[in-house]
């Protein structure tokens, strides 16, 4: 795919504004901390009059976070499906939205094998039900996918300050709801792509944490039922973080129950102890379900058949790579040669093992830190003696144990510790705050002049274009690592697509590509029906296999695209191979 040239470097244009930001910040705050002192006391106390009002609180988050990213709509629109995931996801939704848990595997299927969606035992995406779940409710109910995302991020958002006034006091609370919108809710790539289950882990993880301070304060039901569902959540998006979330939470729980000196009477215990519990139960009894229609062994979890039958590189250091398989698809064959086993053996040796450990550090710290956020962190030393939050610390260690010993790491893995590290951060800030460096309130005003930094980075970002800082699309670590998120991206293959949408009839696509295609760019992506649908998207075979495709869709106009090109190629296709060449179909 060719890429703007002017575009490759905007993400680091992006993290430039962001640092020279942080710069101004520190010099302002060490030079003039008293700096707009009476204005910013007039803000924090009409600030702190919501926060005191804690549901009004978590609710008005929530709220913000939904239409503010509708009001971005003219400036960032509803993503497209661009990256494998989004497109897996958006199999998962469609096959949900008719009321089914998997599809026949189709005839035809090695023309339809793709990255990330299994074609046998059944025809599904490989990924844990939550997301094509979230993406199916937005179908069904708004009649767009994304809005499902849009509605689960605004409570991820609420969620999160919800969760940090167990922990924090409410102005802290508020605020970290507030950069949570900014920095998560509004631009990265939880809202902005269709790889739906991120938020939802997030909004998990929140309850969970939430949860657990309440109970041990004043055991009630609404919080056990939180907690069970918010287990149940992680169940269904996310079970490996969910499992290093929830251990700390359950031995935590467990001293309590056994040696706290609040704890309710063995009976009433019991009765809350049963609640998220069995709610958890039952989500484990609905996915064993699903892994049983989808993979015919409710004990084969998703990932593991799509993984064994196309996938070298193993998830965990400690695992051997698996022998090549027979691919049909060379494209296939380089993204799990070269997209991931490279990747894999770079840290499968000793010399490689540190440096890539500590670039996945680095990838969490941008994504959820940035380079403002990271000046808090001078305190950390005092965070972790700090016995208020010593316990999410607890949690994020024993996260990064369990990161350690994964190959790979991209930041919705992290999701459901998202609630804890922004306590952190904002405990961090409050020790900020207090720092005195001299007499002078450097501290107050680093935190005040960080905030605001933030606010304007929020404000700036929906006129990147404009500002000559459009992103580019490739490679995705210049919007998955970061808070700024992708443009709008996928939008040739949308237009070819809804070109053929518009033809009369039904149509057959042959994709072919060059030997520089790059893998992630895939194009051969179809509805969950694929015998009935308006327009199939097939990789182009043997001469052979080609005719046997086009004489099962006899009834269809076949075409050739060669998407490697700008715009996309678009020719009638013939039985012989030939083709000739002519512009793409109109703009829609």
């Amino acid at each position: 795919m060719l890429v703007d040239s002017s575009a490759e470097n905007s993400g680091v244009s992006l993290m430039l504004l962001e640092s020279g930001l942080t710069v101004i910040s520190i010099g302002l705050a060490f030079a003039l901390p008293r700096l707009g002192s009476a204005g910013f006391l007039r803000l924090e106390r009409v600030f702190l009059a919501l926060a005191r009002r804690r549901r009004l609180s978590v609710v008005a988050v929530g709220i913000a976070a939904f239409l503010l990213r509708l009001a971005l709509l003219p400036f960032i629109p509803v993503p497209l499906p661009f990256v494998p995931d989004d497109f897996s996801f958006l199999l998962a939704a469609d096959t949900f939205a008719h009321g089914r848990l998997t599809n026949p595997t189709p005839a035809m299927w090695i023309h339809f094998e793709t990255i990330h969606v299994s074609m046998q035992p059944t025809y599904m995406s490989m990924y844990f039900p939550a997301g094509g779940l979230v993406l199916a409710a937005g179908k069904v109910l708004f009649g767009c996918p994304w809005f499902g995302i849009l509605c689960t991020t605004a409570l991820m958002c609420a969620a999160l300050c919800w969760m940090l006034q167990a922990w924090l006091p409410p102005g802290w609370a508020l605020l970290g709801g507030v950069l949570v919108i900014v920095r998560i809710g509004l631009f990265s790539y939880w809202i902005n792509s269709l790889s739906a289950a991120s938020s939802l882990a997030a909004l998990a993880g929140a309850l969970v944490l939430g949860s657990v301070p309440r109970l041990i304060r004043k055991p009630r039901k609404l919080e056990a039922i939180l907690l069970g569902v918010g287990m149940g959540l992680l169940v269904i998006s996310r079970p490996y973080e969910g499992v290093l979330l929830c251990l700390p939470v359950g031995l935590y729980l467990g001293h309590w129950a056994l040696f706290g000196k609040n704890r309710p009477a063995p009976a009433q215990l019991a009765r809350l102890g049963a609640l998220p519990v069995l709610i958890a139960l039952v989500a484990v009894a609905w996915l064993g379900w699903y892994d049983y229609r989808a993979f015919k062994n409710p004990l084969t979890l998703p990932y593991t058949v799509n993984r064994a039958q196309y996938a070298m590189a193993p998830y965990y250091v400690w695992q051997e790579p698996r022998p090549e398989p027979a691919y049909h698809h060379d494209s296939m064959r380089r993204f799990y040669s070269f997209n991931e086993l490279d990747d894999f053996k770079k840290i499968h040796s000793l010399s490689g093992f540190l440096p890539r450990t500590l670039a996945k550090l680095v990838r969490s710290f941008e994504f959820f830190a940035g380079i403002l956020l990271l000046v808090p962190l001078i305190m950390i030393r005092r965070v972790f003696r700090d016995r208020r939050v010593r316990f999410l610390v607890l949690c994020t260690l024993v996260l990064a144990a369990g990161m350690v010993i994964e190959n790979f790491l991209i930041a919705h893995y992290l999701a459901p510790f998202t609630a804890a590290f922004y306590a952190i951060g904002l405990q961090a800030m409050r020790h900020l705050r207090v720092w005195r460096p001299g007499d002078a309130p450097v501290g107050s005003a680093l935190v005040r002049f960080i905030v605001v930094s933030c606010l304007v980075l929020a404000a700036l970002r929906p006129f990147a274009g404009p500002m000559h800082l459009a992103l580019a699309e490739w490679p995705a670590s210049h919007w998955t690592d970061r808070w700024y998120g992708p443009d709008h991206f996928g939008t040739e293959r949308a237009r070819v697509q809804a070109a053929f949408e518009r033809m009369p009839g039904r149509q057959l696509v042959l994709v072919r590509y060059s030997d520089k295609h790059n893998p992630l760019d895939e194009w051969v992506y179809n509805a969950a029906d694929i015998d009935d649908a308006k327009v199939v998207w097939a990789r182009e075979m043997d001469s052979a296999d080609n005719r046997e495709l086009i004489g099962y869709f006899r009834d269809r106009t076949v075409w050739l695209v060669q998407p490697d090109s700008l715009p996309a190629i678009v020719s009638p296709y013939y039985a012989s191979g030939s083709a000739s060449e002519s512009p793409a179909p109109a703009a829609p």
